[in-house]
């Protein structure tokens, strides 16, 4: 077994807390929750509505897969959490489903929170594992 490696990665969103983008260790990868951020500018406001969060999450997540030469392919599990739960969940399931294949959607978890960084609406992290 070898030693964690932890990645911060030009051009994925700036960490709004103190943590890492990814810790990987024998080809597991961990990303850190992502949330809308800009991920060029985090001064910008978070786009409005759930559907317009999650594609900006979902392409946060794949900043930083494509930082460790990954990609959705290589997703096994997500967590999902979500702001306004009973208002969110459909249309957030609408567009996450649109970054998988049917017979290809990772392993997830979605959970309703009281907050989140930012304000947002939704944050999703996963575990990918290299070829």
């Amino acid at each position: 077994m070898s030693g964690p490696i932890f990645h911060m990665l030009a051009g994925a969103p700036a960490p709004v807390a103190p943590y890492s983008h990814a810790v990987e260790i024998d080809g597991w990868v961990l990303v850190t929750g992502q949330l809308p951020t800009d991920p060029d500018d985090d001064t910008i406001a978070l786009p409005d509505g759930i559907e317009a969060q999650t594609h900006k999450t979902m392409d946060n997540l794949r900043r930083v897969l494509a930082g460790l030469g990954l990609g959705f392919e290589h997703v096994l599990q997500a967590r999902v959490f979500l702001t306004h739960f009973q208002r969110d969940y459909a249309a957030m399931n609408a567009v996450y489903a649109s970054y998988f294949p049917e017979d290809r959607r990772p392993a997830r978890t979605c959970i309703g929170v009281t907050g989140l960084a930012r304000d947002g609406l939704v944050e999703i992290d996963f575990i990918a594992k290299r070829p």
